[in-house]
């Protein structure tokens, strides 16, 4: 019962990925002959299938590019980004959407301390950081099982240093790791999609206006209260958005 079971599900999983192919080849001949509302709704039935790919939201990106949607084109960029966030395509098309909206934001750089410790943690994602822990690991105990079986004195030395040096690099990669960790579940971006959005002092419509924003702007998401959302700028202004304004690029 059980094969029988594994063989349906591996027939319907084959028979979607067909199917998800079509419709992206399908929406990219739509693409090429200028019809870019249509491509988008073959692009949109794939994502609706719960298929996700930087290839695909960088298509969407492109088509409403085309069709001068500021928000959605960047906000698909994002989610490539995402996905790819080395890819010369991507990062290049993200620069001419960025340059359609209104909002000018100053960013804060970081100095000192801060900006090279962000810099080596985000070299590589979590995950990659973990892996680097887990292999140091398989190399201390590697070189302390040496250096308790070996009989020369050399060896004994060399291996008992560097079984240290391993065990001190673990440490310092499971410092990054959750460092990087923590940096990733702080970030929360988020693109304005409403036309002009107005920004309050506190998450109530009789609060003071403290800015508007426009379509395409990038926030960060800090907090949340009942049908709102607080946002930041890259500038340091924060302020209480209606979450209907925005969406996450973090929900897939």
């Amino acid at each position: 019962m059980k094969a029988i079971f594994l063989i349906i599900s591996f027939l319907f999983s084959s028979l979607l990925i067909a199917q998800n192919q079509s419709l992206f080849e399908e929406g990219n001949a739509l693409y090429n002959e200028g019809k870019y509302a249509e491509a988008i709704d073959k692009y949109m039935a794939i994502l609706e299938s719960e298929k996700h790919s930087a290839d695909l939201y960088f298509n969407l990106g492109n088509a409403h590019y085309k069709l001068n949607n500021i928000a959605p084109s960047i906000y698909y960029y994002e989610k490539a980004l995402q996905l790819e966030p080395n890819d010369k395509d991507i990062n290049n098309n993200i620069a001419f959407a960025r340059n359609m909206t209104i909002d000018a934001i100053d960013v804060i750089p970081d100095t000192g301390f801060s900006r090279l410790l962000k810099g080596i943690t985000n070299t590589f994602s979590f995950d990659n950081w973990a892996r680097v822990s887990i292999a140091l690991v398989f190399c201390f105990v590697l070189l302390f099982l040496v250096y308790y079986f070996a009989f020369s004195t050399l060896i004994k030395r060399l291996t008992f240093i560097s079984s240290l040096v391993s065990l001190f690099l673990v440490c310092v990669t499971l410092a990054f790791a959750f460092y990087k960790f923590n940096l990733d579940k702080k970030d929360n971006p988020a693109i304005i999609f409403t036309q002009e959005a107005k920004v309050k002092s506190d998450p109530n419509v009789r609060s003071d206006e403290v800015f508007r924003l426009h379509e395409g702007t990038k926030v960060q998401v800090v907090n949340s209260y009942n049908n709102w959302k607080k946002i930041e700028l890259s500038d340091g202004k924060t302020g209480w958005i209606v979450s209907e304004d925005i969406r996450l690029l973090n929900e897939f």
